[in-house]
């Protein structure tokens, strides 16, 4: 039963739903090219696998929290400093600070929300497509903004942004919706970043070069104080 469960949960992984066409489309081509030359059988399948596995949405177990958020990605922290807000995120005047997670093509892909609440603001970006491991990129790259505001009434910010080779970022939230933390809520495709955007003053639990894993991992207490959590509630 324990091999049984191992292998449903960490080999049996659902795919996100807009990863269906790609794997399609990946599938097809390496058969046809594999179909005049045979010597593109290995590589063909690889990046079909690849596809695959690019496009797994694992399950993840989310602390039950009202002041924790949450990592809204996969990947690894560039940066947690206070830096000016661009001018296209409907975000309250005054100091916030940003927290940079970087994808690169092997992450899981799919983007979680950081905290619990009600969509405010969204607005699309068009820009450049810039290494999104760049500080720049948070100004310069395309992207996608969104503002969620809290029961508290807390706004926190949430950007999804293209990175060297993502050429589509989907946002499955309106203004209006409700997203439940850790609810997923998009995807991009392929290597990118999502930056969170939090009041300057807020403790941060993650440093620059930690790994996060979204919907698990606490990047930062909006309390104020050190949380204390067991069995996966915040107290």
């Amino acid at each position: 039963m324990n091999i049984y469960k191992s292998v449903k949960d960490e080999v049996l992984v659902p795919i996100h739903p807009a990863g269906w066409p790609f794997i399609f489309l990946f599938i097809l081509v390496s058969a046809i090219i594999t179909y005049f030359w045979a010597g593109f059988l290995l590589p063909g399948s690889l990046l079909s696998l690849w596809c695959i596995y690019f496009f797994r949405n694992p399950k993840r177990t989310t602390p039950v929290t009202d002041h924790l958020v949450i990592a809204p990605a996969d990947g690894r922290v560039l940066s947690t400093g206070i830096v000016p807000v661009p001018d296209d995120l409907d975000l309250p005047k005054g100091e916030w600070r940003r927290i940079s997670i970087f994808m690169n093509v092997f992450d899981v892909h799919v983007n979680r929300a950081p905290v619990a609440g009600k969509v405010i603001a969204t607005s699309y970006h068009e820009g450049a497509f810039l290494n999104a491991s760049l500080d720049k990129a948070s100004e310069q790259n395309e992207r996608q903004n969104m503002v969620l505001e809290m029961a508290s009434g807390q706004p926190v910010g949430v950007v999804q942004i293209a990175g060297l080779v993502a050429r589509r970022i989907l946002l499955e939230a309106a203004v209006g919706d409700y997203l439940n933390i850790g609810q997923q809520y998009g995807i991009i495709r392929f290597g990118s970043r999502v930056d969170v955007w939090l009041p300057a003053t807020t403790p941060v639990y993650v440093l620059a070069g930690q790994t996060t894993i979204a919907g698990e991992t606490i990047l930062a207490d909006l309390s104020g104080k050190t949380a204390e959590i067991t069995d996966g509630v915040c107290r």
